[in-house]
């Protein structure tokens, strides 16, 4: 391997490993630290009540007076979301493009919060010098606009972050991939690059994002009411597909939803959209057009519980209403887990009479990802002593490492999040972790809620709760009132009133042997409580219900 010994390089990934999300990456060399992208991760089915899910960055905080800066690759939320909570302990610069470094000032905005001074629009041009760390940009395509992937300059080697990416040949705004600057990096050689792995399952290549503009200029053209298109309101390159369609069907443009509404106003103001004048109205003002003259594009190709277009096929949006002949294009494909919230949409959607484009097949959406022979480009063009596959869930890494494998990279390392990647010399190895699980946010609460209170409120979902009420003497140890029992989520009281007054019995027999010491011992009450209705109710109901016993001295 190149490099010398002055000073171990370590990469640490922070979140993204083996899971969609929450991408976040340290390279630390010397005193000096850098963390690429700080993104979130949506919660999995299981955690109830949880809104978002981010890093464990507690690694960094109790390194920050190391940390020279946050480098972004991209504006996607799984990699700019955790932002506001991150930089609520580190007060450091962040660099990312025009495009990420402005959605990143809205997102703290709504926060209350600014970017440092010090924070920087970089271009693939700009190098950075941090420390021993050094920085320089290429770019790449993705699904949004003004993507780059870093190469870190380090005194072991040349570290390249591939960040998202994929090699579109006809991109939409013309900025093809930076394959002079890899092969460049390539020449000068690198000592470990860290390639997107989301696609490595995929054969082939991915298809141009300018093959979904000829379907969309297709469908809108035939269509013979309103057209509504879902996609993600970052696909900047995907709304100006949208707003071509439109203009050349000769129709009116709406925007719907908050996060669609801000990104369009954002990217607008950075020059990323290219819109004729009166073509983009207010939705209210489009109401007195013909529908054939109308395309609205809005929010929900996730099937959100509360977007747009989630709210229009449930018929509880307060402006718009799906007519019977209305085509919705859903321009994006589910992201894992979210399968079940889009085909509710999608069949609600058809419940209205719409006529609805939502799969691959129908040349909406593509990917924004590298298809195996686009990763197997980027291997040939940055030649890596190592091989560090990211962002994908653990199989995607396994199938790029068995690539890498196949094209003889000397080194291949499937790490995991937390790991410590160490180089040091001509060796590599993966040395002692860092904490790196999931903190989980819930309303104003960062890290509050954990496997104990997601275990209680399992169990609070699955069987509900019963309350049991006693009144303890506290002079004689007599119980003066009580056992009472309430229930919510396990059983109607109305229709089980059996039940619940043989399980006062069960309380009152359980209790009957306690003495006066007993009965004040309220933990050995509790205790028996439990014991009793647990048993008592799995034998006639086969439920578990959580079992709260309230004891109260008078």
């Amino acid at each position: 391997m190149h490099g010398s010994n002055e000073g171990r390089l370590s990469i640490i990934p922070l979140g993204g490993l083996g899971e969609i999300g929450k991408n976040s990456t340290v390279i630390e060399c010397g005193r000096d630290i850098i963390l690429i992208d700080a993104g979130l991760a949506f919660p999995d089915d299981e955690m109830l009540g949880i809104d978002i899910v981010i890093p464990d960055f507690s690694y960094v905080y109790e390194n920050k007076e190391r940390v020279r800066a946050i480098v972004l690759t991209h504006g996607h939320e799984d990699h700019i979301g955790a932002l506001p909570y991150l930089l609520q302990e580190l007060d450091v610069p962040v660099y990312g493009t025009k495009l990420t470094l402005g959605l990143v000032r809205g997102k703290l905005a709504e926060h209350g919060m600014a970017l440092h001074p010090s924070s920087m629009e970089i271009t693939p041009d700009h190098i950075i010098d941090l420390g021993q760390l050094q920085l320089e940009f290429f770019r790449v395509n993705h699904s949004i606009a003004d993507a780059v992937g870093v190469a870190v300059a380090t005194p072991q080697g040349l570290v390249v972050h591939s960040g998202d990416f994929k090699f579109d040949q006809t991109p939409i705004d013309g900025n093809i991939p930076g394959y002079h600057k890899l092969a460049n990096l390539g020449d000068r050689g690198v000592l470990a690059l860290l390639s997107d792995s989301t696609n490595a399952e995929r054969p082939g290549y991915t298809l141009s994002e300018r093959t979904v503009g000829d379907a969309l200029d297709e469908i809108v053209r035939v269509a013979e009411k309103r057209v509504m298109v879902a996609t993600f309101a970052s696909n900047v390159p995907r709304i100006q597909q949208v707003l071509n369609a439109a203009e050349k069907s000769g129709r009116k443009v709406g925007v719907v939803g908050r996060s669609m509404e801000n990104v369009v106003d954002i990217a607008l103001d950075l020059g990323y959209l290219s819109v004729p004048a009166n073509l983009i109205w207010e939705v209210q003002e489009l109401q007195d057009l013909p529908p054939d003259n109308v395309v609205l594009l809005t929010t929900g190709s996730q099937g959100e519980p509360f977007s747009a277009l989630t709210r229009i096929g449930a018929g509880t949006h307060r402006h718009i209403k799906i007519e019977p002949g209305d085509t919705v294009i859903m321009a994006a494909t589910p992201v894992p887990g979210n399968e079940k919230l889009v085909a509710r949409v999608i069949n609600n959607l058809y419940r209205h009479g719409a006529h609805v484009h939502y799969n691959i097949n129908s040349g909406v959406h593509v990917s924004g990802h590298a298809s195996r022979e686009e990763l197997k480009l980027m291997i040939n063009l940055v030649k890596p002593d190592c091989l560090i596959p990211v962002h994908g869930e653990y199989r995607h890494l396994v199938h790029h490492a068995e690539l890498a494998r196949d094209m003889c990279v000397p080194e291949v390392l499937v790490a995991e999040n937390g790991d410590r990647i160490v180089f040091d010399g001509e060796n590599a190895w993966i040395d002692e972790r860092v904490n790196a699980g999931p903190i989980l946010v819930d309303g104003l609460g960062v890290g509050d809620v954990g496997n104990v209170v997601l275990r209680d409120r399992q169990q609070l979902a699955e069987d509900g709760i019963v309350v049991v009420v006693l009144s303890v003497d506290s002079k004689s140890g007599r119980i003066v009132a009580g056992p009472d029992i309430l229930s919510r989520g396990f059983v109607y009281i109305r229709e089980s009133e059996h039940l619940m007054l043989e399980a006062q019995d069960r309380v009152a027999e359980g209790l009957k042997g306690y003495d006066r010491s007993q009965l004040l011992e309220w933990a050995s009450v509790k205790s028996k409580v439990r014991e009793v209705l647990n048993g008592f109710f799995y034998e006639k109901t086969r439920r578990r219900p959580m079992v709260l016993p309230i004891v109260m001295e008078v």
